[in-house]
This record gives structure tokens, sequence and C-alpha cells, in this order.
């Protein structure tokens, strides 16, 4: 399972996560960033570097934000994905 990046993300994009993630799954949106479901490694490197714990095993999301599960997934098929992020 990939993990997710939730609500706490928007309008922080810390990006301290990016600067671990081993693959560079990590995109960046309008209002937050992204992990790339199909490019996650399951590593765990990005969770404890989030210093606004936006980031969880898919299996592990809050219930009252699964909604980001499915997000995170559509973001990068709708006409506008989310690109590499500026450092």
């Amino acid at each position: 399972m990939p993990y997710v990046i939730t609500e706490a993300c928007i309008n922080t994009k810390d990006k301290a996560c990016v600067d671990v993630c081993p693959v560079d799954c990590i995109y960046e949106g309008e209002q937050q960033l992204f992990i790339n479901p199909d490019e996650c490694i399951d590593c765990g490197a990005c969770e404890p570097e989030c210093p606004v714990t936006a980031i969880f095993p898919e299996e592990d999301v809050p219930a009252n934000l699964k909604s980001f599960v499915q997000l995170n997934r559509d973001v990068f098929t709708s006409d506008n994905p989310p690109g590499r992020p500026t450092r």
C-alpha cells in the first residue's frame, strides 16, 4: 500500500518529505503535495519527516481523511496533474 498525503498539507507544502524520498514520487499541486501511488515503494521515509503529520500509510489513513486516498490517485489522471516540486 502506498503512502498518502492528507489535509494537514493543504497550504503548508513543507517539502521535507520530498528531500528524503528515494524514488521522487512526491509531486506538488496548487494547494498540497501528493504521492503518486504507482511510484511509491512504501519505504516510509517521508512519514516521520512531515512536520504537520499529514502522511499516512494508505491502510492507516484516519476515517475522516479517507477521501484523500482517492484524491491522491485521481489527481495523477486529471487534466492538470501535479508536477515536480520546486525547491
